[in-house]
């Protein structure tokens, strides 16, 4: 696996497909540059009237309800029911899920739409596959990933979408595996909206690979070893955020290899 998920890497450098995201305020300078440094072309577009120009002409969609409102939450419930009908694929950001009825009824409202991927913190994905006992603490997990394996295949039962759970160690569940990435650094998590980056990464990856574990498998592979290199060369946080696009812009193949620690249970 780790060879193909280094030439999905080149795929998306050398195809650098358009990516429509409706994302939040906190983040779209962030996950525009992260998408930009991996080699995608981002546009970040929300207005009602031009969804349905927007989905024809990009080839996958984010979805991050990070700060909803009304008008918000329409056009992502309107941009993922246009994509759907399409056949594109779309990915999932339930941030902060289970912290308010209205961002869950949100959820309930995309979730119908099968987002091909659904990406966030343990927190998130127990309360997306309503598991009790776990509180989110705003956008933060109060739980380690390995606790929300359960619920990632009880999402994808469901709904059919690769889940991928993101923490110390990723975890990305598909229909036949399993994938374990055990790459990043502590110092990640002092950055706001670095698992927005991840997850607009992935809408990158599965606008050009069909696989959709193996595209999300890529995707969290170059975020958490370009993290982790990036944090050695940091002083703090600060250039923590400098570094981490130079590296995903410029990742060489021997890096990678060399970074990669993956495994899968299949």
């Amino acid at each position: 696996m780790e060879k193909r998920l280094w030439e999905h890497i080149q795929t998306v450098r050398q195809q650098s497909p358009l990516v429509q995201n409706i994302t939040n305020f906190v983040v779209m300078n962030n996950t525009a540059n992260a998408l930009l440094a991996a080699g995608a072309s981002p546009i970040m577009a929300h207005g009602h009237a031009e969804l349905a120009d927007m989905a024809r002409i990009c080839r996958s969609l984010v979805i991050n309800i990070g700060t909803l409102d009304n008008y918000w939450t329409e056009a992502m419930v309107q941009a993922a029911s246009l994509v759907q009908r399409m056949g594109k694929p779309w990915v999932l950001d339930p941030v902060g899920a289970g912290a308010s009825a209205y961002r869950d009824a949100t959820l309930d409202e995309l979730l119908k739409r099968k987002p091909t991927v659904v990406r966030g913190n343990a927190s998130e994905i127990m309360a997306l596959a309503n598991v009790g006992g776990t509180a989110t603490k705003g956008v933060d997990s109060t739980a380690a990933s390995n606790q929300a394996l359960d619920a990632a295949k009880r999402i994808h039962r469901q709904y059919g979408s690769v889940v991928c759970v993101s923490g110390e160690v990723d975890i990305v569940v598909g229909e036949k595996k399993t994938v374990y990435i055990r790459n990043g650094h502590p110092l990640m998590a002092k950055v706001t909206g670095l698992g927005c980056s991840a997850t607009a990464l992935i809408g990158a990856f599965i606008a050009v690979v069909d696989d959709a574990l193996e595209a999300v498998s890529a995707a969290m592979a170059l975020m958490g070893i370009s993290g982790e290199l990036a944090a050695t060369a940091s002083a703090g946080p600060g250039t923590l955020q400098l570094n981490l696009l130079d590296k995903l812009y410029n990742l060489t193949e021997a890096e990678f290899a060399a970074t990669l620690r993956i495994t899968d249970e299949g």
